[in-house]
C-alpha cells in the first residue's frame, strides 16, 4: 500500500498542473511539486493563506458546494502570483467518510495573454480595415463580396453596407464583365495582382477608373476561397491626364524636335513628358519613363525636393521659377552629363499648383571646348612669358657679355703689372672673381632661353648625382638633413649633357633642401624601369599644395619668399630634361614630403656601366 501510494505521488508530482487536496476546515492536506513552485509550501495551513495570503476565504470559493458533492469550475486570475488558472474543483470522499477538496490549477496565463494580444491585433485590423484611406475589399471566388471598408463604398457611391455586400461583382461592378474573368485568370496564376488598371461603375453606373491590387485566398488545403486587396480611385489622375493632354498635343512637336531634354512631372513627382531629346541626353527611353517612374528615380539623392525648395523661392527667378541652374545629371549609363537646369511649376485653372515643367541644357561640348580654350590661353601666356624672358635675356647677354669681357681682360692684363704679395694684388683678383662670377650668372640666364649646347655623351647617371650629394654633404649636413641614397649596380648608361643634368639635380637636391628647414631625411635612388632610367629624389620636408602641383614647373612661378629666386630652376629643368627624350613626374602631399622622379631613356649604344 506504502509503496502504491509512493507511486501515486510521483506521478503527481511529474504532472505541470498543480493539484492540492484540503480538508473540510480548510487544511491543506497536500500539495504537489508544480503547486508548490506556483504558491510555495502550504500543507498545514489554510488554504486560502496559501493561495491569496489573507485570512478569509478566496472571492471564487465555492467549497460549501463541492463539500456537498458538488463540482466546480472556472478561471481566476492570482494577483498574488500574477497568473490566471483554469481551476476545477471536486469532491473527494475519505476512507473515514468524511469529504476533501480536490483541486486541480492549471496555469492558463500565457494562452490569456495571447487571447488578449490576438483580440488587440484584431480591434487594430478592423480600425485599420475601416478607416485607411484606400478601397480595402474580401471576396469570394464565387463574386460576392464579404468585406469592404467605408472608402470602398464611399468611392462607389454606395450608403448601405448590405446592399454592397449582395450585388454581382462581374456584372454590377466591372464596366467589362469579361475583366472580371480575365483579373482572375491573373491572380490565380500568379497568386496576385499588383497596380492592375480597370475600370469599376459607380453605384449609379458612370465608370470610374481604377488602380486595383489584390492577391489570393486559399484555405488550408491550398483551394481557392477568394480575393482581397485595395481598389484606389485614379479619377484626380486622369483629370490631371486629360487637363495636360491639350497643351501636349498643341507643343509636342515642338518639345519632340528640341535638342534639350525637357521633361514635366504632376506635383506628386510622376513623369508625364519625357521628350526624344531627353532619351538622348539622360539615356532612359519614354516607355520606361513616362507613367513608371518617379523624377526623383533620374535626379541625384535628395535633389528633386531641393529643386522644388528653390522654384517655390523669389532668390532664383522668381516664384515658381529656376533659371539657368548649374546641375549635373547621371545618364542611364552611368556618364556624368553637365549642364544648365532651367523650371517652373504649372498651375491649373484655379491656381493651383498642377505640375512641373523642366528643361536641360547639355553644356558637356562647351564647357570642354571652354576648357581647351582656357588651356590653349594659359599655353600662348606661357609661351608669350618665355619668349619675352629670353629677349630679356638675350639683350642683356649682349648689352652686358661684352664690357664684362673687356673688364675682365683688362683686370687680368693689370694682374701682371702687380707683384703676387702686393695687397692691391689680392684687391684685384676679388675683383675679378667677382667678375667671373657675374659672367656665370649671365651664362645660366642664358641657359633658359637657349640651353647649354655642350656635346652630349655616354654618361653614369650614378656617377653624377654621387657628385651632387657631395658637393652638397656640408650644406645638408649643416640643415641638419641626413642622405640615404640608393643606387642600382645594373643601371645602363645615359646619353645626354652632363652639365645640363648637373643643373638639373642640383636644382632639385637644392629645392628638397630648402623645403626641410627644420631638418629631414633626403632619400635619392636610382633604378632601371624597363628601357628607362628612374633618378627618384624624396624628402620630407612641408611638401606641395594641390593647387600648386600643376604650376610648379612654369616659368616665373614660385612659392618661395626670397627675391632672388625668380621661378626659372624647375621650369630650365624641366625643358632640359625633355630634350634629353625624358620626363619629371612630381608627387606630394602637404605636410608628409614631395617625391620628384626623373626618367630619362636609357642609351642603346652601350652595356651597363661595371
Amino acid at each position: 500500500m506504502e509503496k502504491e501510494i509512493k507511486q501515486l505521488t510521483y506521478i503527481l508530482d511529474t504532472m505541470e498542473d498543480g493539484i492540492y487536496l484540503v480538508r473540510d476546515d480548510f487544511t491543506v492536506k497536500y500539495m504537489n511539486r508544480a503547486m508548490i513552485r506556483h504558491f510555495g509550501e502550504g500543507v498545514g495551513g489554510k488554504c486560502y493563506r496559501v493561495i491569496t495570503h489573507r485570512d478569509e476565504k478566496c472571492e471564487w470559493c465555492r467549497a460549501d458546494e463541492v463539500f456537498a458533492g458538488g463540482k466546480m469550475q472556472e478561471e481566476v486570475y492570482i494577483s498574488h502570483v500574477d497568473k490566471t488558472f483554469d481551476i476545477l474543483e471536486l469532491p473527494l470522499k475519505n476512507a473515514d467518510g468524511t469529504v476533501a477538496k480536490l483541486s486541480i490549477y492549471r496555469d492558463i496565463t500565457g494562452r490569456k495573454r495571447r487571447e488578449q494580444e490576438l483580440r488587440a491585433s484584431e480591434v487594430d485590423y478592423r480600425r485599420l480595415f475601416e478607416h485607411v484611406g484606400v478601397g480595402v475589399y474580401v471576396s469570394s471566388k464565387e463574386g460576392k463580396f464579404l468585406n469592404a471598408n467605408r472608402a470602398l463604398l464611399k468611392m462607389l457611391d454606395y450608403e448601405d453596407k448590405d446592399e454592397f455586400l449582395r450585388i454581382d461583382i462581374a456584372k454590377d461592378l466591372y464596366v467589362r464583365p469579361e475583366d472580371r474573368t480575365k483579373f482572375q485568370e491573373m491572380i490565380e496564376r500568379n497568386g496576385q495582382v499588383i497596380d492592375y488598371e480597370i475600370e469599376f461603375k459607380r453605384r449609379d453606373g458612370k465608370p470610374i477608373p481604377v488602380l486595383h491590387t489584390g492577391h489570393v485566398r486559399y484555405d488550408q488545403d491550398g483551394k481557392v476561397l477568394g480575393y482581397e486587396g485595395i481598389n484606389v480611385d485614379q479619377t484626380q489622375r486622369k483629370q490631371m491626364e486629360r487637363k495636360l493632354s491639350g497643351a501636349y498635343d498643341f507643343l509636342n512637336k515642338f518639345i519632340q524636335s528640341s535638342p534639350n531634354a525637357i521633361m514635366a512631372t504632376d506635383m506628386k513627382g510622376n513623369v508625364i513628358i519625357w521628350n526624344r531629346g531627353a532619351e538622348e541626353i539622360l539615356g532612359y527611353k519614354v516607355k520606361d519613363v513616362v507613367g513608371k517612374m518617379h523624377i526623383s528615380e533620374i535626379y541625384r539623392e535628395g535633389e528633386a525636393q531641393k529643386l522644388m525648395k528653390m522654384m517655390r523661392s523669389p532668390e532664383y527667378g522668381g516664384v515658381g521659377r529656376l533659371r539657368s541652374y548649374p546641375m549635373v545629371f547621371v545618364r542611364r549609363d552611368g556618364k556624368i552629363i553637365e549642364g544648365s537646369f532651367s523650371a517652373s511649376i504649372i498651375h491649373g485653372e484655379n491656381g493651383e499648383e498642377a505640375g512641373s515643367v523642366g528643361v536641360f541644357i547639355d553644356l558637356g561640348e562647351r564647357l570642354a571646348m571652354e576648357k581647351k580654350l582656357r588651356e590653349i590661353q594659359e599655353q600662348l601666356l606661357q609661351s608669350e612669358k618665355l619668349a619675352a624672358m629670353g629677349r630679356l635675356t638675350s639683350r642683356i647677354a649682349h648689352e652686358l657679355n661684352n664690357p664684362i669681357y673687356g673688364i675682365m681682360n683688362t683686370l687680368e692684363l693689370m694682374k701682371t703689372e702687380i707683384p703676387p704679395g702686393n695687397k692691391r694684388r689680392k684687391i684685384l683678383e676679388m675683383a675679378l672673381s667677382e667678375t667671373v662670377r657675374l659672367s656665370d650668372m649671365l651664362r645660366k640666364m642664358l641657359s633658359f632661353s637657349k640651353p647649354d649646347e655642350e656635346a652630349r655623351q655616354i654618361t653614369d647617371i650614378n656617377t653624377l648625382v654621387d657628385e651632387i650629394l657631395l658637393l652638397l654633404e656640408k650644406q645638408l649636413r649643416e640643415r641638419s638633413i641626413h642622405v640615404s641614397a640608393s643606387f642600382t649596380d645594373e643601371l645602363h648608361p645615359v646619353y645626354a649633357s652632363r652639365n645640363q643634368l648637373r643643373q638639373v639635380f642640383l636644382n632639385i637636391v637644392s629645392n628638397a633642401r630648402d623645403a626641410m628647414p627644420e631638418g629631414g631625411t633626403l632619400n635619392v635612388a636610382t633604378r632601371a624601369v624597363d628601357r628607362e632610367i628612374h633618378i627618384v629624389f624624396s624628402d620630407t620636408g612641408v611638401g606641395i599644395k594641390k593647387e600648386h602641383l600643376n604650376k610648379i614647373f612654369d616659368a616665373f612661378f614660385t612659392t618661395k619668399d626670397n627675391i632672388k629666386r625668380v621661378g626659372l630652376g624647375l621650369s630650365v629643368c624641366y625643358g632640359f630634361i625633355k630634350e634629353h627624350g625624358g620626363d619629371i613626374r612630381v608627387e606630394s602631399k602637404p605636410g608628409s614630403g614631395t617625391t620628384f622622379t626623373i626618367v630619362l631613356p636609357q642609351s642603346d649604344t652601350a652595356a651597363p656601366l661595371p
